[in-house]
């Protein structure tokens, strides 16, 4: 059962928040989503979300694709781990830690959700890419950053 807003703020002001990042790639690029919901409203992003108590990593990478996307993915390897100082200093009142796992749509295409204001596929990352996953995202060299 997901947590209301004020216990989601209380819990996680005090500890790690554990989530998945969906890592969508194609000869197109990279599959990001225009943020519809806080925190980062409006930047683009790596759909993700918080594992649930109980939940699998590969069912968390599951869930999170067919709520923000909705699609069904298979779940590849780990990637790696983000971690989002820049969104702890701009106010936002939790410490996440992404682990982003490599997937491939194996049903349905990508459709916007309430979650989600825009999806589109980069070579090139956009300014407004949370910056954190900029990082991770052209560290990998799945991407090249911003032009300037």
């Amino acid at each position: 059962m997901p947590l209301t807003k004020d216990e989601f703020d209380s819990i996680y002001a005090k500890v790690t928040r554990l989530t998945v990042e969906v890592l969508i790639r194609t000869e197109d690029g990279v599959l990001l989503t225009r943020r519809g919901i806080e925190p980062c409203l409006g930047q683009w992003h790596l759909p993700g979300g918080t594992v649930l108590f109980g939940e699998s990593l590969v069912d968390a990478v599951r869930r999170v694709a067919r709520d923000e996307l909705d699609v069904e993915v298979a779940v590849g390897e780990q990637l790696g781990v983000i971690e989002y100082p820049n969104l702890l200093a701009s106010g936002y009142p939790g410490w996440p830690l992404g682990l982003v796992f490599d997937t491939r749509i194996v049903a349905g295409v990508p459709a916007r959700t309430e979650q989600s204001e825009h999806i589109a596929y980069f070579r090139t990352l956009p300014h407004d890419v949370m910056h954190d996953q900029a990082v991770f995202i052209t560290g990998l060299g799945l991407a090249t950053p911003a032009r300037t």
